[in-house]
């Protein structure tokens, strides 16, 4: 009897720490995936507090240490505390065929991992990742509970530890707005006190000076390129990505609600995609673009006939330089039907088939004051602008309208006016539309990155497809891959564009060579290029004041010689790309402007030949439906000597190549606007050669005989 109590007693002893011991392995237990080249592997486990977290391996060497996920709700905490219910794997490869983009067709190729995670309280947390060769993407999802139809958002835990103190190539961390210069640094030095940015308005939300917004790029010692984003961004609000120092980890840091709450969300839900793109170099990362738009859900517009990527010219450039107004009572109004029609003509002239026209409309006048909350009702034009005689002597020439709602931020009257506005440009006739929200959000407190907002942009994204209009976002949320599923969504601004030469101290020479590793990256850009008078010697060094801009300057001028302007129709993507310049500047050289005519815009293949942040890029693509290439490549503030291969170009067929190119003494501070042009004959597998000048480029056709 004695025996049979000792054994039962050593049996209970050992029990609960068998059992203790099973449940930390299962919380040890670690679930992977790997990319389809097996280069990149995830690993995901909870600690022993199960807490979830993962970690991420580059060809066998660690890019992302522990890192942990969760978030905290108004109603209850999801950090810790879970159990793993239910893993699954799957591997999707498919091709699908973008309606408009830099490749005629794109794979979609991953594996993907599944967790479904339970606390002891019964939430349920699930996170599905999907491992690419091209990167990771994960999200969250929020499914139906008992008792519990919503939550409210307070807070995202999902953190990004890195291994070493790399390179980074950032913007500073604002709820608000991204046009702000890159700066480059070692990531633990990322302070936006010190940051290289053009100006500040009172108005924009930088919650800390240790953040970064997105996307946000790493170089590692070697050479491997990460890029950090996020996909999908659908009844979300966006985020930044906040830094500690000195664990060099990086932290998602929401967009708050005017209440501080930073997402109200109705389940199930799930959230946006946390998304980082891998290259093992800087070219292989330019290669990741297509990760972004793998991950949102297919097209969802039945007729895409209407939808055409386009070259376009407008009445824009002028205001940026002093020679006209947005407004008319400065006496200098620029978008007059007159002026309109000749821009049509030169439009006409070139092939060039489409033109914008801002400052149509009435309401310019109290821009700043204000009044602005109901400034703009986007169907008043000014009594020197017959819209519909634009529209009517556009169309016997060939030339379609682009449209223009800014609505100065203030959105809840656009919100109200914006049915009538697209019903106004259906009848008139107009099928583009760009639109504005520069300023501080009306309704006071909301944030262009918050979740209303988001909401907002989504909302006139799908708006204007039942409209059958196409649609150019300026001061927008940025891109998250969204125009795969609304490919009327052509492109959108969300850098330092072109206009940032014309009215503040200008673009810095490496502004243009890190575009393409940034916000290009995650979308087509509005940029727009074009520039050829780049000492601005015809207009105005000294704009009109009208308020509207922050910075003022007698010296402007854009910081590249005239061939790199022509490079940039090939290096930055984007299936709406702009003539920025004036007319008559691009008349004066009709030779270089050949090249905007001929260079496509939308592209069934695009091959990355090299590059490097900050330093230099060079793109060939070949034209959609057409055997014709065009190749770009610009540099930064160093002259370069490349040689390229043609391997590119089709077997068997005999290409003329022009290349427009720096001339010997060009350098884009005392010789921008010096060129050459050569053309011979040539075929694939022969070596091309090129040289660039300092800020310069080369733009070369490759015109099928």
């Amino acid at each position: 009897m004695m025996k049979y109590v000792k054994n039962n007693i050593l049996l209970l002893l050992v029990l609960p720490l068998l059992f203790w011991s099973c449940s930390n392995t299962k919380k040890a237990q670690k679930h992977s995936a790997s990319s389809p080249n097996q280069k990149i592997k995830l690993d995901f486990a909870l600690n022993e507090k199960g807490a979830p977290y993962y970690t991420l391996d580059f060809k066998d060497k660690k890019l992302i240490d522990t890192s942990y996920l969760g978030f905290k709700t108004k109603e209850f905490d999801l950090i810790e505390g879970f159990d793993i219910v239910e893993t699954s794997t799957d591997t999707k490869d498919e091709t699908w065929k973008p309606v408009w983009g830099q490749q005629a067709e794109v794979r979609n190729h991953y594996q993907e991992l599944g967790i479904k995670l339970k606390d002891k309280k019964g939430h349920l947390l699930n996170i599905t990742f999907r491992v690419f060769d091209e990167g990771l993407g994960f999200r969250y999802e929020f499914p139906a509970q008992s008792g519990l139809d919503s939550l409210i958002i307070l807070d995202e835990i999902t953190q990004f530890k890195m291994t070493d103190d790399h390179t980074a190539f950032w913007n500073l961390g604002c709820w608000d707005n991204d046009e702000y210069w890159y700066t480059q640094s070692k990531l633990s030095e990322i302070d936006s006190s010190r940051a290289n940015y053009n100006s500040l308005d009172t108005w924009m939300s930088i919650p800390t000076s240790t953040a970064a917004s997105l996307p946000l790029t790493l170089r590692t010692a070697e050479d491997v390129h990460l890029t950090f984003h996020e996909a999908a961004l659908v009844d979300f609000t966006g985020h930044i990505l906040a830094l500690d120092p000195q664990t060099l980890t990086l932290k998602t840091s929401l967009a708050p609600a005017p209440d501080g709450t930073k997402a109200s969300i109705a389940l199930p839900a799930k959230t946006p995609w946390r998304t980082i793109q891998i290259g093992a170099s800087a070219t292989e990362l330019l290669a990741t673009y297509y990760l972004l738009e793998n991950l949102n859900e297919p097209n969802q517009i039945k007729n895409t006939d209407w939808i055409k990527p386009t070259k376009y010219a407008g009445i824009w450039w002028e205001m940026h330089v002093g020679k006209a107004t947005w407004d008319k009572a400065s006496g200098m109004h620029g978008a007059t039907t007159k002026n309109a029609k000749r821009y049509i003509d030169f439009c006409a002239k070139y092939g060039i088939p489409a033109f914008l026209v801002e400052g149509w409309n009435t309401g310019w006048e109290v821009w700043t004051a204000p009044e602005r909350a109901t400034a703009f009702d986007f169907t008043t034009p000014y009594e020197d602008f017959d819209i519909r005689e634009v529209v009517r002597y556009g169309k016997e020439k060939g030339v379609s309208l682009i449209g223009h709602h800014e609505t100065s931020a203030a959105v809840a009257r656009y919100n109200e006016r914006i049915d009538t506005a697209l019903a106004f440009y259906n009848e008139v006739g107009v099928s583009a539309v760009k639109t504005g929200y520069v300023g501080s959000i009306i309704p006071k407190g909301y944030l262009h990155k918050g979740q209303w907002m988001v909401n907002h942009y989504n909302t006139v994204m799908k708006k204007m497809a039942n409209a059958k209009i196409m649609l150019d976002v300026h001061e927008p949320i940025y891109p998250t891959g969204l125009c795969r599923t609304y490919p009327n969504l052509m492109s959108a601004e969300g850098m330092c564009g072109q206009e940032f030469n014309a009215w503040s101290s200008g673009n810095p020479i490496t502004h243009n060579v890190t575009l393409p590793f940034m916000r290009n990256l995650i979308g087509p850009m509005d940029f727009t290029p074009g520039v050829f008078d780049v000492a601005f010697k015809n207009s105005k060094n000294e704009r009109v004041d009208n308020g509207n801009f922050f910075m003022k300057e007698g010296n402007n001028r854009v910081k590249s010689t005239l061939v790199q302007q022509l490079a940039l129709y090939v290096v930055f993507y984007s299936p709406l790309q702009m003539l920025a310049d004036l007319p008559e500047n691009y008349e004066e050289h009709p030779d270089a402007l050949k090249f905007i005519q001929e260079v496509a815009v939308d592209w069934d293949k695009t091959v990355y030949l090299n590059a490097k942040v900050g330093e230099y890029a060079s793109i060939a693509r070949k034209a959609k439906g057409s055997p014709n290439w065009f190749l770009g490549s610009i540099t930064g503030d160093s002259k370069q000597d490349f040689t390229f291969k043609l391997d590119f170009l089709e077997e068997g067929k005999t290409y003329t190549v022009t290349i427009y190119k720096d001339a010997e003494d060009a350098d884009w501070e005392k010789n921008p606007t010096a060129y050459a042009i050569e053309s011979k004959d040539v075929k694939a597998g022969d070596v091309l050669k090129i040289k660039l000048a300092r800020g310069g480029g080369s733009a070369v056709s490759f015109i099928a005989k």
